[in-house]
């Protein structure tokens, strides 16, 4: 890995590792580890009975046979039990380094409107969701499978070099008239055999690298897109936009199966290599051992011995080309986690110069505050104003006016500004988007969002009824995908009736009421009127008949501003 991608490797791996949950994790690496350097001297073991079995067969001593049957069984047994439960505990701590990484992540994400800054700042970090879902799994998954791997080989590559080693024994290679004498030859030739293999291996396959961080992106948009359709369907099918949407599937597909053929083509080059590798590592010791059995220095058991722990060692020094794959997944997976974690920094970085408080009174304050687009580009100047409670405000202004953004400045996530807002003290505050988010769950849940206490069953089925949405009363259990079943009036008449069950003091609606009609939209300013008299109330919206439900206007132009009585006659 080059020095940033190692640089990665270790802002994501140190978190886990010296978190609150530490101990309990070192002890299961620290269990997983001890079973893998078993597992490696029942090898050793096994290697060692290669030897007296073929030797045993070679002499035609039966007597031995049966009882290096019954050795190899139990041997074979325990390695066995031993290999499940290496992977069993190995697992067991990708589930709870996954849950550590993952609950971090989503609070990271959650925290400060991080998920909303991102759209904001049109970070080209694409899909969070599949960072947080997929990338950590593979990251935690192929990490522990590669660290686990490489210091079992390494253990394996000592204990066998030691073997392979006594087992070479030397090799006389003439030089003009002279003889050189290689100790350990055998030892040797696979320390060259793999540091050759090593270096094609990443010749052949480094840009399987960049291939799977396309792949997975590109699936990503492709699986998205089919996700908006869902979404939207309704909006499509009024458009008859199905053609225009299979062509958009169609070309994000094709970018899946583009990059996906790129990486058939560099994947079939590399296991073309390593298949033909392994197999050549059977025939090479044989090869190189045959001098020494045919002049007579080994016997039978020796020369399998000596194949067998030359296979050993060479596995271990090949770990890297076998693993190759493995290993350039895992780079493309740190490349998007690291580039996620550095856009979320980055968005939480972003310092508004907005200072938000709360006030002495009960009146919100606005004192010189300015709005300004991410650009730059100001949307209001110095506005100063004090907005009583009890107070009806209509904030209008043509589109793109910042009518709003300032509605985001009040509530907080909208940085780009500076000035002062004082808040009521200790006073409920709640704001309505024009389109309402609907939680997934059940109707009770949708309601009470986002709150997690809902009101009891008979105040729900009054507000229901109070917001003509009586006919849901008894769906309040019914988990479904509310925001797919009901239509966007619904969706704003069940805004409402969360206002009715949260009951805040100051109501903030973006227009909030323009999926309905006019009568509609009377009866339920005039139920807010009636079941909260004394809440404030800050309206944005373009009709002329919501000035009957205002005593004041608030109208913006650009970036200044106006504030004076509504027209109750227009």
């Amino acid at each position: 890995m080059k020095l940033p991608l190692l640089r990665g490797f270790w802002q994501l791996f140190k978190g886990y590792w010296s978190s609150p949950e530490k101990w309990k994790a070192r002890g299961l690496l620290a269990a997983v580890i001890a079973l893998n350097l078993i597992m490696v001297y029942l090898l050793v073991r096994i290697n060692d009975w290669y030897r007296i079995f073929y030797d045993a067969l070679q002499a035609y001593d039966w007597a031995s046979f049966w009882p290096l049957i019954g050795e190899f069984t139990a041997l074979a047994f325990i390695y066995i039990i031993i290999a499940v439960y290496a992977v069993y505990l190995r697992q067991m701590l990708t589930i709870q380094w996954r849950t550590w990484m993952t609950e971090q992540y989503l609070t990271r994400w959650m925290h400060g409107q991080i998920y909303y800054r991102l759209q904001v700042l049109r970070s080209d970090t694409d899909n969070p969701d599949q960072r947080i879902s997929e990338d950590i799994n593979q990251f935690v998954s192929l990490t522990l499978s590669l660290l686990v791997g490489i210091l079992k080989q390494l253990t394996t590559l000592g204990a066998f070099s030691v073997v392979l080693w006594n087992l070479s024994g030397a090799i006389a290679v003439p030089i003009g008239d002279s003889e050189f004498k290689i100790y350990g030859y055998m030892f040797w030739l696979s320390l060259l055999y793999s540091g050759i293999g090593t270096y094609f291996v990443h010749i052949v396959g480094k840009k399987l690298i960049q291939l799977n961080f396309d792949q997975q992106r590109y699936e990503a948009d492709f699986r998205f897109s089919m996700m908006r359709v869902r979404e939207n369907s309704e909006s499509i099918a009024f458009y008859r936009g199905e053609m225009a949407e299979t062509v958009g599937f169609k070309e994000r597909f094709a970018n899946v199966i583009k990059n996906y053929w790129g990486l058939m083509r560099r994947t079939k080059l590399l296991n073309f290599y390593v298949n033909g590798y392994s197999q050549l590592a059977i025939i090479f010791p044989l090869v190189m051992a045959a001098p020494r059995y045919y002049a007579g220095e080994m016997a039978l058991g020796g020369l399998m011995q000596t194949t067998s722990a030359f296979g050993r060692v060479q596995d271990a020094l090949s770990f890297f080309v076998d693993s190759y794959g493995s290993l350039a997944e895992l780079a493309a997976v740190i490349q998007r986690l690291a580039g996620f974690t550095e856009h979320m920094e980055d968005a939480a970085q972003v310092k508004s110069d907005i200072v938000r408080g709360e006030g002495s009174t009960s009146a919100l304050v606005l004192q010189e505050l300015s709005i300004a687009l991410p650009d730059g580009a100001p949307l209001l100047t110095a506005c100063t104003l004090t907005l009583p409670a009890g107070s009806r405000i209509l904030v209008t202004g043509a589109s793109g006016a910042g009518k709003s953004t300032l509605l985001r400045a009040l509530a907080g996530i909208w940085p780009y500004g500076n000035g002062r807002i004082e808040l009521p003290a200790g006073e409920k505050r709640l704001f309505l988007p024009q389109r309402p988010y609907l939680a997934l769950g059940s109707l009770r849940r949708a309601l009470s969002y986002p709150r997690t206490a809902a009101a009891s069953d008979e105040e729900i089925s009054r507000i229901l009824e109070l917001v003509g949405l009586a006919h849901f009363a008894a769906r309040l259990d019914d988990v479904d995908d509310w925001s797919r079943i009901l239509s966007l009036g619904e969706q704003q008449r069940l805004a409402f009736a969360r206002i009715l069950i949260i009951r805040p003091s100051w109501i903030f609606l973006d227009e909030a009421t323009s999926a309905l009609d006019e009568p509609r939209e009377r009866a339920l300013y005039e139920l807010l009127h009636q079941e909260l008299p004394t809440a404030s109330i800050i309206s944005v919206g373009h009709r002329s008949t919501l000035f009957a439900f205002h005593d004041t206007e608030l109208h913006l132009n650009n970036q200044s501003y106006t504030y004076q009585e509504t027209p109750h006659d227009s």
